[in-house]
């Protein structure tokens, strides 16, 4: 890897000479201007305003201007005899934890390599200190014509370099968050952290930029001379474009779907949805319950007094001939078949119902047997 700076980490007596490598790449795609009408390439040329020439590298210099808007001409010797300790050194400037550091400072990401043979064991020192100290050392450097500050740590077995933000330079955070007071319910925090159990654990390896995949599938197709309809970018974006009508409902669905994503076949369980169906079924049962109670105890007082009725029809069974008779018993016995059978049926959930239909059954064969006699 090429070096972008060269210089020494001060670490109080100790000096290890370093080389600064870029840590991270940029993949996104990258596209020429051109004009439309022929595709030839838009060129930029930098002139000068006064003469409207084109100036070449080697006259072009750095000027800052003044707030009475005049120019100040500052030379590459001027820069370079800046009184500056850091110009080429990465000093340390002590040791902290890592979780003082909030990440919104940290700016680009460097890799630090040792630079000869010399510098291999100092190097090798400070990775093992920070190491088994479990810390990271801030540091101060001049890079890219500034000075900034610098968080080192270890990344794997090199030593990395984070430049970070000058306090000053974070803006406050005042007007970002909602200013009124907004009511988050416990329902709402339980489906908010059921549906982060849910998605688990992140796996790195996964994770790809599918907006580069798709814009570069589509520079082949057109390439080849098809013109396909980005239809699938069209789709994601329609799918994520909807509005938050209901937090309770989107959430729930979110944890239907990160259920389904992970367990493909199995059932997905909607927890809140769940409760309220168990609930109305219980609900629901207690009614039938309470209804099929009400009907066995009608059926339960009409056969008692079919019982207390069996007097006078032995009265009248004796008057009768047999043929009446035998149509009485076969009427009696179909009544009290059918009688069981619903007493049966709307008593199902309950004991007081069976033993209601049992006492109507005995009533029967007692209103039964003097007829036989007779």
């Amino acid at each position: 890897m090429r070096s972008i700076w060269k210089g020494t980490i001060s670490f109080g007596l100790v000096s290890i000479p370093i080389k600064v490598v870029a840590a991270t790449e940029n993949h996104s795609v990258s596209f020429h201007q051109v004009h439309t009408a022929d595709q030839g390439r838009i060129r930029y040329r930098k002139v000068c305003e006064l003469d409207e020439e084109e100036v070449p590298r080697e006259e072009i210099g750095r000027g800052f201007e003044t707030e009475e808007g005049r120019t100040v001409l500052l030379t590459d010797d001027d820069m370079a005899a800046l009184p500056l300790p850091t110009a080429k050194t990465v000093e340390i400037l002590g040791f902290v934890p890592a979780e003082e550091i909030d990440p919104i400072q940290l700016d680009r990401s460097y890799y630090l390599a040792a630079d000869g043979k010399r510098a291999d064991k100092p190097y090798v020192l400070l990775r093992e200190a920070l190491k088994r100290s479990g810390k990271v050392a801030v540091a101060k450097l001049a890079l890219r014509a500034r000075e900034s500050l610098g968080m080192l740590r270890v990344y794997e077995d090199a030593l990395a370099l984070h430049t970070m933000l000058w306090p000053d330079e974070i803006r406050s955070v005042g007007g970002v968050a909602p200013e009124e007071e907004v009511t988050v319910r416990d329902a709402e925090l339980d489906l908010a952290d059921t549906l982060m159990e849910t998605l688990g654990e992140l796996d790195w390896g996964d994770l790809r930029d599918e907006y580069r995949e798709a814009l570069e599938e589509l520079v082949r197709a057109k390439a080849e001379g098809a013109e396909p309809p980005p239809e699938e970018l069209r789709r994601r974006a329609e799918a994520g474009g909807g509005k938050l009508v209901d937090l309770m409902s989107v959430l729930e669905r979110s944890v239907q779907e990160a259920r389904s994503g992970r367990q493909e076949g199995e059932a997905t369980v909607h927890e809140l949805s769940d409760r309220r169906k168990e609930t109305a079924g219980r609900a629901a049962s207690g009614r039938s319950g309470g209804e099929g109670g009400g009907r066995s105890g009608a059926a339960g007082s009409g056969a008692k007094p079919a019982a207390g009725k069996s007097p006078a029809k032995k009265s009248a069974a004796k008057k009768t001939t047999a043929k009446k008779t035998t149509a009485k018993k076969t009427a009696a016995k179909k009544t009290g078949t059918g009688k069981a059978a619903a007493k049966k049926s709307a008593g199902a959930t309950g004991t007081t119902g069976a033993k209601k239909t049992t006492a109507g059954r005995s009533a029967a064969k007692k209103s039964a047997r003097p007829r036989k006699t007779a």
